[in-house]
């Protein structure tokens, strides 16, 4: 389900005015089970939960990244809770924030504030919409929230990419680095506290 944005993109306060509405709207839905419902650029986007590859997949992710993490007890990684940047809402596959995730809270309860957020990650589901946005949509969504990394774990990329865009641009919505790696291959991220996390064959293997 799309929100219909065109009327409020004309001034700032047009822009407040449309956060507004969507944020109400997100708070009023119910949805049935096996849906999960975001706001991202100017829509409310309501899409299926991920399929049992997603799944897996996502579990292994979350799985990595708590091993690598062991040594550092104030970060955790996350999935299935609400990161929260000025009333957009964004639900990662996975997402590391403080241990405590009651340090880096939203003002509204609901969720996680994005600027306690040092990587989330998305696993690409089939399908056109899918695609764009968790390769495009959120790709600037995340970049303007200021989230340190971004990994994307995408099946129909060539044969298989992991992509790991670091060094977020907020004014301009882009990701400064980017690394990709075929399946088959070891990408790993950069710098920052995940620095050395490498993203292989154990988590991408069908």
């Amino acid at each position: 389900m799309a929100i219909a944005t065109h009327e409020f993109h004309v001034t700032a306060s047009g822009f407040d005015a449309l956060d507004d509405v969507l944020w109400q709207a997100w708070n009023e839905m119910t949805l049935p089970e096996g849906l999960r419902a975001e706001i991202i650029e100017g829509a409310i986007e309501v899409s299926p939960t991920g399929s049992r590859r997603h799944g897996k997949v996502a579990n292994r992710l979350r799985d990595a990244l708590g091993d690598h993490l062991d040594a550092d007890d104030s970060l955790a990684a996350y999935q299935d809770i609400n990161v929260i940047c000025r009333r957009k809402v964004y639900i990662p596959d996975v997402f590391v924030a403080p241990e405590d995730v009651d340090e880096a809270p939203d003002p509204d309860g609901l969720g996680v504030s994005a600027s306690g957020v040092i990587l989330v990650a998305e696993i690409v589901s089939p399908g056109r919409e899918a695609g764009a946005r968790d390769r495009d949509r959120k790709r600037r969504a995340y970049a303007e929230a200021g989230i340190d990394v971004y990994v994307i774990i995408d099946d129909f990329d060539e044969d298989g990419v992991v992509t790991v865009l670091s060094k977020p641009d907020a004014v301009k919505g882009e990701y400064g680095m980017v690394i990709r790696a075929a399946y088959g291959t070891v990408a790993t991220i950069p710098d920052g506290p995940l620095k050395g996390f490498a993203i292989g064959p154990e988590i991408t293997a069908r």
